[in-house]
């Protein structure tokens, strides 16, 4: 059965003649009698299920709005784009291209939606935020403001992405992570757990941040770098290559952290950094410890091998340069 027919009111749209639809029968919130939207031809929306379009809302091409879908206010869905399930266009919004939008999402304000782009879940994109490429947003995420998420990038769980703030390429914001301000994540960097990343900070390369980890001001996270527990890195520092920092550390410029490469009987990385409480804070391999908790570890492991000695030198040039005297040496 027939849940709409096509009127004989019209408008033109990119050379497009539009029919204004009318429902036949009654269904979810519509009446039979009551006029909808504006479609293009009846492949536009599925006789099928619940599905509307309502008020000034366009839908043409070969975009399809089935199941329970709802496409209201001034929102256009056109292209070879689906809106599909129970999810919501409206306001301004623009869904197009060969873009999906299903499940229980929601797009809605002057958001965009384009290209091979997946919204679904309970995800919403709302503001000015823009969804595009192979982009995916799904789960609870929420992407506002004038945010962008391009590329391959994927956003999921609860993670939120707000302002100007960008992610693409491979990147990855998933858990409770929130990414706002104008602050970018891109090539294959992953911020995930409650971890923050704001202002005008840059994770990036193969990049980790997670935990509740904050990542603020103009620093930088690049390379295999991990930046994770407690940790806060801001101002204009930059933890790259293969450094972690983690704990209780507190860094906000370059001097407040160093990282020792290829030593020990693994060739490990060894990364020395400052925590907010001013201790020097170390990780290596599966260690995690003070400097001198670190020193005991080494002698009880190492004992007085090559292995030993490298570690010590590696100690004594940090009390160097966090200059740390004996009475400070914890």
């Amino acid at each position: 059965m027939k849940k709409y027919e096509l009127t004989t009111n019209t408008k033109m749209r990119f050379g497009r003649k539009l029919f204004q639809i009318k429902a036949l029968v009654s269904f979810g919130d519509v009446t039979a009698g009551d006029l909808g939207g504006y479609i293009e031809k009846e492949e536009n929306l599925s006789n099928d299920g619940e599905s509307w379009v309502y008020g000034d809302a366009l839908v043409y091409g070969d975009a399809q709005v089935s199941g329970n879908a709802r496409v209201s206010g001034n929102a256009w869905v056109s292209g070879d784009a689906w809106v599909s399930g129970d999810a919501r266009v409206s306001g301004n919004a623009r869904v197009y291209g060969n873009a999906l939008v299903y499940g229980n999402a929601q797009v809605s304000g002057n958001a965009r939606v384009y290209g091979n782009a997946l919204v679904y879940g309970n995800a919403q994109v709302s503001g000015n935020a823009l969804v595009y490429g192979n982009a995916q947003v799904s789960g609870n995420a929420r992407v506002s403001g004038n945010a962008r998420v391009y590329g391959n990038a994927q956003v999921s769980g609860n993670a939120r992405v707000y302002g100007n703030a960008r992610v693409y390429g491979n990147a990855q914001v998933s858990g409770n992570a929130q990414v706002s301000g104008d602050a970018w994540v891109s090539g294959d960097a992953r911020v995930s757990g409650d971890a923050q990343v704001s202002g005008n900070a840059r994770a990036y390369g193969n990049a980790q941040v997670y935990g509740d980890a904050q990542v603020s001001g103009d620093a930088r996270v690049s390379g295999d770098a991990q930046v994770s527990g407690d940790a806060r890195v801001s101002g204009d520092a930059r933890v790259s290559g293969n450094a972690w920092v983690s704990g209780d550390a507190w860094v906000s410029g370059d001097a407040d952290y160093i990282c020792f490469k290829g030593f020990g009987s693994e060739s490990r990385n060894t990364t020395m950094f400052r925590t907010k409480n001013g201790d020097i804070y170390v990780c290596c391999g599966c260690f995690e410890g003070s400097l001198k908790e670190f020193s005991e570890k080494v002698k009880e492991t190492h004992g007085t091998s090559k292995y030993a000695k490298e570690y010590l030198a590696c100690i004594e040039v940090a009390k160097i340069h966090f200059e740390i005297g004996e009475k400070d040496d914890k």
